[in-house]
């Protein structure tokens, strides 16, 4: 790998306790948020959470931190970010 193409990643923590709440860090932004599903870009990409009952119980942008509660069933990656004409993509990109 050459110097140019190494990327600095910052922190990122996700901690799941019991399936029913969440502390993710390095949150950069909360793009939307329902009762079954919750979409975060964050540090190492986009990220969503599936489940019921969801809720976003603190947010924090300027530490970059967010608090989740509810029933999770599912977390997933995606390297898509959400910036500039690919905001328009994410969903398709992470629906196929």
């Amino acid at each position: 790998m050459r110097m140019e193409e190494r990327t600095v990643q910052k922190n990122h923590k996700l901690v799941i306790n019991n399936r029913k709440t969440s502390l993710v860090t390095g949150v950069i932004d909360v793009l939307s948020f329902d009762l079954n599903e919750i979409l975060l870009e964050t540090e190492q990409g986009m990220m969503m959470v599936k489940g019921t009952d969801l809720h976003v119980n603190r947010l924090s942008l300027e530490k970059g931190e967010v608090d989740l509660s509810g029933n999770i069933d599912s977390v997933a990656y995606s390297d898509v970010q959400a910036h500039g004409k690919q905001q328009e993509n994410i969903f398709s990109k992470l629906f196929r």
